[in-house]
């Protein structure tokens, strides 16, 4: 995982899209197997950290957290 990474973190359970505002601008998509995606840019390592401390806060199970290419 490389600085100014893209990172979709996937949650158990779904989250309204007002959360976006919440988790720094990331989108929040709602997948039909129910599960909600966070996606997102991490400036770097101590920023991703800060997404999970969020995630812990909500209160909803972590499923994955997975790096995205992104094209530039």
């Amino acid at each position: 995982m490389t600085e100014n990474a893209t990172y979709d973190i996937r949650l158990a359970g779904h989250l309204d899209f007002r959360w976006a505002d919440w988790f720094d601008g990331c989108t929040v998509t709602n997948a039909p197997d129910g599960t909600a995606v966070i996606h997102g840019r991490a400036l770097d390592q101590a920023a991703l950290h800060g997404l999970l401390q969020k995630v812990r806060d909500v209160g909803l199970p972590l499923v994955s957290v997975i790096p995205v290419d992104e094209p530039e």
